[in-house]
């Protein structure tokens, strides 16, 4: 059964991949509309089984400690992003000629039913015609998705429209494109797994902001990766979104097959030539959606507007503001969308300045792209570094920050790759090597940083790893980062009074 061809979901067979919160998502609203699911997960434990208690009473099924074998019958597989498209039970579905889609694409093929039901609640006549589902803005890239879409989202809200930050953040979409709540316009963040798995996904306009090697693992090469980020580009109707800085991204868009009438459209930090977005003179404008943008421009926002006003969330900032402008947002909109936002925690927070020096949490920097954007904020840094390295290698990121080092102070797992780079392009830096992962490590990196800092220096954590060597997530990494710095504070001004 091909996905895209699907009218009915009564009594369809359909399996879910995975109990996490999408595959739950996911598994509701299939059989909230008649299909008869089945979930398999490979774990046991005691939280799986309280979850398929509570699916159990929506006759959904689950088969626990099993994730290999594809259920008799499966007419089409429906996975939770992060299940490799090498997986057993997906080799077991192509044997059997059924199709496996995701999340993403299951909530793009319901957003008519979504109107349906809306309608039904309000009590609107049957047979009366439908407004259009809302579209949707969406953006993808190695780093800066979530603060992107958010920003995005402050833009059409303040712009009068009704919308939300969807997708791989906050509420499943599928939750949200069936929902009671009617939307003008959702801002998407897709990562390259729901992408993979979205092959008729298409979208208002998208964006992809950058193109680093991350989850390679997953995707077994870049040019994979590659791909299935451009699929975000795959029938775009008004505008294509790209960072003119990253080739790669502009690439994608050559290559994509868009609807006649769809622009590409660049943003820079620099001046803007026709059909971007970029900075001149402090700030933010508009060469592409204008009267004449062959000789004219449009005042967006002042790069003060952006917080924080690091270059990469200027880049955040301005291809938010593209993908608003492609859905007809007026500047005033951008330039209040961008006041009014404030970043998540852990994304370049500034946590307190002690004796001098700002010390920062950029703990959700898990991959050398995002840690090289947060060090080309700051100069001096004395750079907090270390976790899970996911294969990546550190020596084009020890390069290019190398001058702006005041000293190093490593943690985690696979501290060594790092302090190998650092070796070879920066000798003349500061290393601090912590070999500890006790409860009390990252005070120690922080009192170690301290130590190595001057007035006027900056000590940032941006990891360029994963966290889960020593931490849950990223979340409870900067959590211990900033209850450090809290600590030391505390201990500084105890020895001033």
């Amino acid at each position: 059964m091909g996905s895209r061809q699907v009218t009915s979901w009564q009594g369809r067979n359909i399996t879910v991949a995975g109990l996490g919160v999408s595959g739950i998502s996911a598994a509701r609203a299939l059989a909230g509309l008649g299909a008869v699911v089945t979930v398999v997960d490979g774990g046991d434990g005691e939280g799986h089984r309280a979850r398929a208690a509570e699916l159990g009473e929506l006759r959904i099924s689950v088969r626990l400690g099993d994730a290999e074998t594809l259920p008799e019958g499966t007419e089409l597989v429906v996975t939770s992003p992060g299940w490799k498209p090498d997986s057993p039970l997906f080799a077991a579905a192509a044997a059997a000629g059924v199709d496996v889609v995701g999340d993403v694409e299951i909530a793009w093929l319901l957003r008519e039913v979504g109107q349906e039901l809306r309608a039904a609640r309000s009590g609107e006549p049957a047979g009366e015609p439908r407004r259009e589902p809302a579209p949707w803005l969406a953006i993808t890239g190695t780093n800066g998705k979530t603060t992107t879409t958010q920003m995005l989202a402050s833009i059409l809200k303040a712009a009068g429209l009704r919308t939300a930050a969807v997708g791989n953040i906050g509420t499943p979409i599928i939750d949200v494109v069936l929902g009671e709540q009617e939307y003008d316009v959702l801002a998407v963040e897709l990562s390259s797994y729901q992408l993979h798995w979205a092959p008729s996904l298409r979208v208002h306009s998208g964006a992809v902001l950058n193109l680093a090697p991350d989850h390679l693992d997953w995707h077994g090469s870049m040019e994979a990766y590659a791909a299935d980020k451009g699929r975000i580009y795959e029938g775009n109707t008004v505008a294509c979104v790209y960072n003119v800085a990253d080739k790669a991204t502009e690439d994608l868009v050559v290559e994509a097959d868009v609807e006649e009438g769809c622009r590409a459209i660049g943003f820079t930090l620099g001046a803007p030539g026709p059909s971007m977005l970029g900075v001149v003179d402090g700030i933010l404008v508009d060469r592409a959606f204008v009267e004449n943008r062959q000789k004219n421009a449009q005042e967006l926002a002042e790069v003060k507007d952006v917080n924080p006003p690091a270059p990469h969330n200027i880049a955040n900032a301005l291809a938010a503001a593209a993908l608003a402008r492609a859905f007809g947002v007026e500047p005033r909109a951008v330039r209040d969308g961008l006041r009014n936002f404030r970043p998540d925690a852990h994304r370049v927070a500034h946590v307190d300045e002690v004796a001098g020096v700002t010390y920062v949490d950029d703990s959700k920097a898990t991959n050398t792209h995002a840690a090289e954007a947060s060090l080309a904020a700051f100069e001096p840094v004395v750079w907090i570094a270390g976790g899970l390295a996911k294969g990546a290698t550190f020596d084009e990121l020890v390069q290019k920050s190398a001058e702006r080092l005041r000293g190093v102070v490593l943690i985690g797992a696979d501290r060594a790759l790092i302090a190998e780079a650092l070796a070879r392009h920066a000798p003349e830096v500061p290393v601090v090597d912590l070999d500890r992962t006790d409860t009390g490590a990252m005070l120690a990196a922080v009192r170690e940083a301290a130590a190595l800092a001057e007035p006027g220096d900056t000590v940032l954590l941006a990891p360029a790893c994963a966290s889960m060597d020593m931490f849950a997530n990223y979340n409870k990494r900067g959590d211990a980062f900033a209850d450090a710095v809290r600590e030391l504070a505390a201990e500084s001004a105890a020895d001033t009074v």
